[in-house]
């Protein structure tokens, strides 16, 4: 008990102090400096998805609920956050839902409810869509409530997670790629001419991970919380002086993606947070430790590579997302 009261204490003392490290830059919280609405129109329509670097977000909608809460800058409720990352650029989102009464979902980050519902998201994405029917976004979807303490839980007396799911789908035909919602086989990475103007399911993770059925890609199979064969994120970061380590984590799997099966995405979480590091300082950097936005923008700026997969960011700027795009 004590040691808790006193890293909580730590903790609010080290958010009073300055951060000249979190001033935004083009690689943090600059979302609104991209305008890259239609790059992928550009592309060839026989490139397959795992050849492209995508930018996207972690907890893409989470806005709300404190330092320790919030992931994304804030755009608006009813995913109108969602609409400017898009515009932006980010094609590759990561939404976290409860069960709600009247067998719905509803948008959360833990306990926090996100002001959205996934009633919202389909309609920005079908809009979205609609106007720019030469891109493709790649969804995660998540069940957020495991009823665990710091958690939400999810309303009693409804349907399944996937049945929900599923009357989701049916409702807005023709908005998601359907092979990667079909419940019983596992999709096949498609070429970008297939799902233009579609959303591919990429996973749907349970809420202590693993896939539901066999939803989304088949390479996701072994996607669960945390990393795997092609999945990194080490969201561990327990104080702000671990930035370094999970700094390392993104490098070294740009590494893997470049020299892995050129058939398969790579999806590179760059998030993390502690009781001594929220998210924000893992972005932007805190103290002594440099963020890792402003690492990764300057990697990315010294090294040539193949591809930089799928990059899943907190608070990303204008300068990250286009630099990801160079890469295609």
């Amino acid at each position: 008990m004590k040691r808790a009261l006193a890293a909580a204490g730590l903790t609010a003392a080290l958010l009073l102090v300055p951060q000249p490290a979190l001033a935004a830059d083009i690689s943090y919280r600059t979302l609104s400096s991209a305008s890259n609405q239609n790059w992928m129109a550009g592309l060839a329509d026989g490139r397959s998805l795992a050849s492209l670097s995508i930018p996207g977000t972690h907890e893409t909608l989470s806005i709300h609920g404190g330092d320790y809460t919030q992931t994304q800058e804030n755009y608006g409720n009813s995913a109108a956050t969602l609409t400017a990352q898009l515009d932006a650029g980010i094609r590759a989102i990561d939404v976290r839902a409860r069960v709600n009464d009247g067998n719905t979902f509803t948008i959360h980050h833990g306990v926090t409810y996100q002001q959205a519902n996934f009633d919202d998201v389909l309609s920005r994405l079908g809009s979205f869509l609609g106007a720019h029917p030469g891109e493709t976004v790649l969804l995660r979807l998540k069940q957020e409530c495991t009823g665990e303490t710091g958690s939400c839980v999810d309303a009693t007396g409804q349907k399944s997670f996937t049945d929900i799911f599923d009357s989701y789908v049916a409702a807005r035909p023709g908005l998601f790629w359907a092979p990667s919602v079909t419940r019983t086989s596992a999709a096949a990475v498609p070429t970008l001419g297939t799902v233009r103007g579609k959303v591919v399911l990429a996973v749907l993770n349970g809420p202590r991970g693993g896939r539901f059925d066999s939803y989304g890609l088949a390479q996701f199979s072994g996607w669960n919380d945390g990393s795997s064969a092609y999945v990194q994120d080490e969201y561990s970061v327990p104080t702000f002086a671990a930035i370094g380590a999970k700094r390392d984590a993104v490098n070294n799997f740009l590494t893997t993606t470049n020299s892995g099966d050129a058939t398969k995405i790579y999806v590179n979480f760059t998030s993390g947070s502690g009781a001594l590091a929220p998210p924000y300082w893992v972005a932007g950097g805190a103290l002594w430790e440099q963020g890792v936005n402003p690492y990764l923008l300057g990697r990315l700026n010294a090294t040539s590579l193949s591809r930089t997969g799928v990059v899943m960011l907190d608070f990303p700027g204008g300068g990250l997302i286009n630099k990801i795009l160079a890469y295609n």
